[in-house]
């Protein structure tokens, strides 16, 4: 009889997840996918899908309050796009060849490029931490930091050391720290930065009552706002690895931005959203503790764009697209995680069948065997359509770049996998400057002269056994 009612009771919700994934399933293949899962695992197949297969596009974790300050900034952007076709003179210079480019972000993303901005790229740890922690000591109104991983060690203490010293002079400081990825951050850590003062908050922290509705959407954002007139993003987290190395990969190399004038106050919309939601508190959306950036401090013309997985539209995948269609000379990809859905993939391949310059950079050392299995399955079809794979052999690359024919950057936290475009919070800068590309490129061929290029006639010539891991890897693309 037991036995029966549970039998009853699982199927009712199997047919209720059916009629779930009917009406607001994204993909004919995910929704299949996940109908056979539910019926040929017991159980298990269901709890997957509560964990892994909901669409937080429909359901969002949040929304954005519709604040006076917000809804005024929202149609800026509506307004400024609209007055192109009558007022073509509005459009940055640097922007104009990349109109498509910059209106699709404005559109999915609501930021506008912002002028006379300064960009300053942070190559490696200690140089970005150096400049962090310049930019902190000179904080006199607030400090906003945010990062996906946060871990205890030499650099954690000295931010604790400069917080509370901040802190005693009347700055204000909020953090925000993913809580699936800052799972090793100590709770006497944590109790410390509230002991001086700190205003200190997890996204999603990892509770039992909510752990399958939320483990699989992490923040993935590393932002740092000093007085909303400088910002820094990119790759680089809160760990001692970007300074001493770890044990089984070496030093880790990353690339952050240190950005200075009006693209900060885009940064810090982004950062506000998240604060609301940690902390259930509106003061940031309410102020939004934007500056107003009167004297320009540089030249560069920069767009922010931010996607998560309840956002309108996947805005970082649209943009890495939009690079590589566009690209006519062109495009370099730094990115540990290169794991492509099938739209990325043929991008790719048609950009190089088409005598586009197509290069991808990426560490041979991994710090996950599945990840790393699941990245090479795709090598072969990248080569065989013309894209030159370079493996980086010191430490491990973690540089989240694409640069494309002399004027196009975008830098920031995301990767190119399903997981970066549909799963996780993520935030991108996109650069629209020669100076900054070129320079970005002559890193690139720096360290692929370094680097190992994969041979293809040596590379189809791996044994089944490597075939077979990299099979069973890839099954687990759409999850990594």
């Amino acid at each position: 009889m037991t036995a029966t009612l549970v039998t009853i009771l699982y199927f009712l919700f199997a047919i209720a997840i059916i009629v779930r994934l009917l009406l607001y399933g994204v993909r004919p293949t995910k929704t299949l996918a996940w109908l056979l899962a539910i019926f040929t695992i017991p159980i298990g197949g269901m709890l997957f899908y509560f964990m892994l297969g909901r669409n937080r596009k429909i359901n969002k974790f949040y929304k954005l309050k519709k604040t006076k300050e917000i809804s005024d900034y929202l149609s800026k952007v509506d307004n400024y796009y609209n007055a192109i076709e009558d007022s073509p003179l509005i459009i940055p210079k640097s922007v104009k060849k990349h109109i498509k480019l910059a209106r699709l972000i404005a559109k999915s993303a609501k930021f506008l490029p912002s002028e006379g901005n300064k960009l300053t790229p942070l190559k490696e740890g200690p140089s970005t931490f150096e400049a962090i922690f310049k930019a902190i000591e000179n904080a006199t109104h607030f400090i906003h930091l945010q990062y996906y991983i946060y871990e205890d060690g030499d650099i954690a203490e000295h931010f604790l050391t400069v917080l509370e010293k901040k802190i005693k002079e009347g700055v204000e400081v909020r953090f925000i720290y993913d809580g699936l990825g800052s799972r090793a951050l100590s709770k006497r850590y944590i109790k410390a930065l509230k002991r001086i003062g700190v205003e200190v908050y997890p996204f999603l922290p990892i509770r039992f009552g909510k752990l399958l509705a939320s483990v699989n959407y992490r923040n993935h954002r590393k932002i740092v706002i000093v007085d909303g007139m400088v910002a820094f993003i990119g790759g680089i987290n809160i760990s001692d690895k970007y300074i001493k190395g770890d044990g089984v990969l070496g030093m880790w190399h990353d690339l952050h931005l240190e950005l200075r004038g009006s693209i900060v106050n885009s940064l810090q919309v982004v950062f506000a959203k998240d604060w609301s939601f940690a902390s259930g508190q509106e003061d940031l959306l309410k102020t939004l503790y934007f500056s107003e950036h009167s004297i320009a401090p540089g030249k560069s013309t920069v767009q922010a764009i931010e996607s998560g997985p309840d956002s309108d539209f996947s805005s970082i995948h649209q943009l890495y697209l939009s690079i590589i269609n566009s690209s006519e000379k062109y495009v370099y990809i730094t990115n540990p995680y290169i794991i492509p859905g099938e739209a990325l993939m043929k991008a790719l391949q048609i950009a190089a069948l088409s005598g586009v310059d197509v290069r991808l950079l990426l560490s041979a050392k991994s710090d996950n065997a599945l990840v790393k299995y699941t990245v090479q399955s795709y090598f072969e079809d990248f080569m065989e359509a013309g894209v030159k794979i370079y493996q980086y052999p010191d430490g491990f690359l973690h540089s989240k770049v694409i640069i494309s024919d002399d004027e196009l950057t975008t830098i920031g936290t995301a990767n190119l996998d399903i997981r970066s475009f549909e799963q996780n919070y993520e935030v991108n800068v996109v650069v629209y400057e020669k100076e900054i590309t070129e320079e970005l490129k002559k890193d690139f061929f720096k360290h692929c002269e370094i680097s190992t290029q994969i041979s293809y006639k040596d590379f189809i010539k791996r044994s089944k056994i490597e075939r077979l891991k990299e099979g069973f890897a890839k099954v687990f693309s759409p999850v990594l």
